[in-house]
């Protein structure tokens, strides 16, 4: 088998060799000649998902080697089988679902233990879903940090929103249609209202890409948001001043403060957990009490 660097060859010691190779994140007409090579002439694909790799194949009109499941809640259990093919001398392609493998992806342990084995690791560059927006988003790609995914509550998620707002950079994050609207207003309030872009179904038939204010983008997707969404937000303008710790107002003080002004308990006990990382259930618990008093 060749690839567009030459011809693959096996590590040290006669281990064979882990392509890291990155597939369509909709659009099958993305996987690049090179890619569709190497799923031709591999021995096996670590996949996270068979049934998705198999798609490949249909698409490619070409028999499917041996497939190894490779999913994300057992990635480190199931390392240790194709690292043994490895030392067999077998080729393996790494795949996930759709893009690049180990980007908010299973596959960094794979390639981490292929390493150890004294394999030969090469990069099948490709579709990105993090770069496709990036680029399509018009803001500075000079210094770029990519989040992933947000914790989705508590403090893991507030102390990820702080550590954001002070870093002087463009950000890239991944969301889930049903969250983004939360997660644009949590942006913004860590963040002030930075111009950002939406990015939902890159590539595929619904593809959706919306810039402006962050609050201005939550408003617009404030309704049902469904599929994959890769948010983009620029970074903050030259000279300006990190953003301002709130000043610590008692939960207490606050809750009674937004309950006096008719603030609706349930909504008001939801998003005061949010932005201080406390449980919902506790924050309505305590606004009750207070409601009696």
């Amino acid at each position: 088998m060749t690839t567009n660097g030459g011809t693959a060859s096996g590590g040290a010691g006669g281990v064979g060799t882990l392509y890291v190779l990155s597939t369509p994140i909709g659009n099958l007409s993305d996987l690049s000649p090179r890619a569709a090579e190497v799923l031709r002439g591999v021995q096996a694909v670590a996949a996270e998902d068979t049934r998705r790799t198999i798609k490949l194949y249909a698409h490619l009109g070409a028999p499917a080697p041996a497939l190894v499941s490779l999913p994300a809640f057992d990635e480190r259990g199931r390392v240790e089988a194709i690292v043994e093919r490895l030392r067999a001398g077998e080729a393996i392609a790494l795949c996930t679902d759709a893009g690049t493998p180990g980007v908010s992806d299973p596959g960094a342990a794979l390639v981490a233990a292929a390493w150890e084995a004294g394999a030969q690791v090469v990069p099948i560059p490709g579709p990105s879903a993090a770069l496709a927006a990036l680029a399509a988003s018009g803001f500075s790609a000079d210094r770029f940090v990519f989040a992933g995914f947000l914790p989705r509550k508590g403090g893991g998620r507030v102390e990820t929103l702080a550590w954001l707002a002070a870093t002087p950079a463009t950000l890239v994050l991944y969301e889930a249609g049903n969250r983004t609207h939360d997660t644009l207003l949590d942006l913004a309030e860590a963040l002030g209202d930075r111009p950002a872009l939406v990015a939902r179904e890159l590539t595929k038939l619904h593809e959706e890409l919306a810039r402006g204010p962050l609050t201005a983008l939550a408003a617009r997707f404030a309704g049902e948001v469904r599929g994959e969404v890769t948010l983009v937000v620029s970074s903050p303008p030259p000279g300006a001043p990190p953003p301002r710790a709130a000043e610590a107002e008692p939960v207490e003080e606050e809750l009674r403060r937004r309950s006096a002004a008719g603030e609706p308990p349930s909504a008001l006990a939801r998003e005061v957990a949010r932005a201080r990382g406390l449980k919902r259930a506790d924050v309505y618990a305590l606004l009750e009490r207070l409601r009696r008093r």
